[in-house]
């Protein structure tokens, strides 16, 4: 596992000293578990972005909107 070292706000640094309130064994498990949960938070941020899009792209395109009604319409129900 890789280590590096890192510079908190003191609020922060209040924070993570008190990862067994949290219920983690250490401060490592705490930040991981802490830097887990964000690349989730921004990877649903990239896929709701991305969902915009191409809602935006599908709104205004008329070639699209008709080629999707016409696989539909024969889609079995």
């Amino acid at each position: 596992m890789g280590q590096a070292k890192f510079s908190f706000k003191e609020k922060q640094a209040q924070f993570v000293s008190r990862y067994k309130s949290y219920g983690y064994k250490d401060k490592s498990t705490l930040v991981r578990a802490a830097l887990d949960r964000f690349e989730a938070e921004m990877e649903q941020e990239k896929l709701i972005k991305s969902a915009a899009l191409y809602a935006e792209t599908y709104a205004e395109d008329r070639d699209l909107k008709e080629l999707t009604d016409s696989a539909l319409s024969e889609w079995p129900e």
